[in-house]
């Protein structure tokens, strides 16, 4: 299993991700990124990464980028996602969420990124959330 320098096992667990275990995250200057090796339990029946798990990693970490920035916040709640997909990822690529806080606001954030499989773009993605 390929994993990047500087991730270490991610430190947030839920019943969505567990399947797609083990998932791996590092903070930045600018946001949060997450990373994973692809593998079967990620792909659909062609071998390419699905687009429900690039999307529902690419909404994880863009969340944990706005929530980095504030003191006290009691949640985030995904108001709009989206998600350019550029190329396919395969089972064995490294694929990296790279996130990044945009806007912070009382009520709603923004922030963007890109997801790389092997570091070629694989997907554009782009979310607000409201601030809770």
């Amino acid at each position: 299993m390929t994993i990047a320098p500087d991730f270490e096992p991610h430190f947030r667990k839920s019943p969505l991700t567990e399947p797609w275990e083990p998932l791996f995250s590092k903070r930045t200057d600018s946001g949060f990124n997450l990373g994973l090796t692809a593998d079967t339990q990620h792909c659909n029946s062609r071998g390419f990464v699905h687009g429900g798990l690039i999307s529902a990693l690419a909404d994880n970490a863009m969340g944990l980028s706005c929530a980095s920035y504030h003191e006290n916040l009691n949640g985030l709640v995904t108001i709009s996602l989206h998600v350019d997909f550029v190329s396919a990822a395969r089972i064995g690529d490294w694929l990296e969420f790279e996130t990044q806080f945009v806007k912070p606001g009382s009520s709603v954030d923004t922030a963007q990124g890109r997801v790389l499989a092997n570091g070629k773009v694989c997907a554009l993605i782009g979310a607000t959330f409201k601030v809770s």
